[in-house]
């Protein structure tokens, strides 16, 4: 079975970093945000995964299984922020969004 090489998924890695954190600046959407953020925080996993294969150290995995669980809890709650605001307005704008401004 081939070895995929250390490098190719460091790069993966860092394409999908990138594209997450232009859809995270650029889109205004917050439900597209969102899932900018979702990729960032896989591309972190990737390569935590990565090293740990790489290294043949499992705390990398323990890492990835942590950030796997911080991230559905975010992206639960993100989600309820969405949806109550969704249900007040028609559209949502992340910029126009200034309800929860104490």
């Amino acid at each position: 079975m081939p070895q995929i090489p250390l490098s190719d998924y460091l790069f993966l890695s860092a394409a999908m970093f990138v594209i997450g954190l232009i859809g995270f600046l650029v889109r205004r959407n917050p439900l597209t945000m969102l899932m900018a953020v979702e990729l960032m925080w896989n591309a972190g996993n990737l390569v935590l995964a990565a090293f740990a294969r790489n290294f043949s150290d499992m705390s990398g995995q323990v890492f990835v299984f942590v950030v796997i669980t911080v991230a559905a809890a975010e992206a639960a709650i993100a989600l309820a922020i969405v949806v109550m605001v969704f249900r007040r307005r028609p559209d949502v704008d992340v910029d126009d969004i200034s309800v929860l401004r104490g």
